[in-house]
C-alpha cells in the first residue's frame, strides 16, 4: 500500500485519508510526518510552520505577541499559504516565500505565544481544515487529531522524554553550520517552559486523542520511529478497509 490510490477509503470515495500527527515540541513531528508522506504518497501539511509564519508576521509588525485584539487584527491581513517541496514545505506570508526564516528561536517562540489565544487558534483551524478538506494528507501539530481533524483515519501521538527532546533539538541547531548561541540546557528549559504552555492552555490544550496510537521514541533512532510510524498507518489502514 504505497500510492494515493490505494488510499482511499471505500466508504468514503471522494475523500482520501487522513493521517494526524500531534505530539510536543522537539519530538521529530515534522520529520515523521516528511517520511509517511513520501512512504505512502501523500501531501504534508505541516501546521507548525503556519504558526511560525504567523509569530513572524507578528515580529516584522511589532505586534505584540501578548494581545489577543491586536492579534486578531493582524490576522485579518495575512494570509499563510503551504506548498509541498522536495524536502520540506514552502511556507508563504502575504505571498512572500519565509521557508528559510522559520527555524529560529525568536519566532519559535513568538508562534508558542501567539497560538494560546483561541482567536488565533479558530482562525487557524479553519485554514488547516481548508487546507486538508479533501484529505490524502499526513498533517501534524499539536490538536489536529483532537480539534482539526478528529475523524482522522489514523491518529498518531509522538512524545519524548524532555531531556531527549531538548538533545534533539540543541543538535538541529548546530546542523545549521553556525555555533549555537545557547546552551543545551537552556534549550531543554524553554523547551519544558513551552510544553507548560501548551499542555495547559485553555483552548485546544496538548493531549492525545482517546483513539490516538502512542509513539514514544526516547530510545528509538530515527529509523526505527520511522518504521513503528510505518506499521501504525498501515495497520489502521488494513483495519478501515476491513470494516468499511
Amino acid at each position: 500500500m504505497n500510492s494515493a490510490e490505494d488510499l482511499s477509503l471505500s466508504n468514503s470515495p471522494n475523500r482520501k485519508v487522513i493521517v494526524a500527527i500531534d505530539g510536543p515540541s522537539g519530538a521529530g513531528k515534522s520529520t515523521l510526518a516528511r517520511h509517511l508522506a513520501q512512504h505512502f504518497s501523500l501531501l504534508n501539511l505541516e501546521t507548525g510552520a503556519m504558526y511560525r509564519a504567523f509569530g513572524l508576521k507578528a515580529l516584522r509588525a511589532h505586534c505584540p505577541v501578548d494581545d489577543p485584539k491586536a492579534l486578531e487584527i493582524l490576522s485579518t491581513e495575512t494570509t499563510i499559504h503551504l506548498e509541498p517541496g522536495e524536502a520540506e514545505n514552502r511556507v508563504f506570508l502575504d505571498g512572500e516565500d519565509v521557508t528559510g526564516q522559520l527555524r529560529n528561536q525568536i519566532v519559535s517562540d513568538a508562534a508558542s505565544r501567539v497560538s494560546v489565544f483561541p482567536v488565533i487558534r479558530a482562525w487557524m483551524v479553519r485554514r488547516q481544515q481548508q487546507m486538508g478538506e479533501s484529505g490524502g494528507i499526513v498533517m501534524e501539530g499539536r490538536d489536529i487529531g483532537t480539534v482539526v481533524f478528529p475523524n482522522a483515519e489514523v491518529k498518531i501521538f509522538l512524545d519524548a522524554a524532555p531531556e531527549v527532546r531538548g538533545m534533539r533539538r540543541y543538535e538541529q541547531l548546530g546542523q545549521t553550520g553556525r555555533k549555537p548561541e545557547i546552551q543545551p540546557e537552556e534549550v531543554i528549559r524553554e523547551l519544558r517552559e513551552r510544553d507548560f504552555r501548551d499542555r495547559n492552555r485553555a483552548d485546544s490544550p496538548l493531549r492525545p486523542a482517546p483513539d490516538s496510537v502512542l509513539l514514544d521514541s526516547t530510545d528509538m533512532t530515527l529509523e526505527e520511529a520511522v518504521r513503528a510510524a510505518e506499521a501504525i498507518v498501515e495497520a489502521k489502514l488494513t483495519t478501515a478497509h476491513t470494516n468499511s
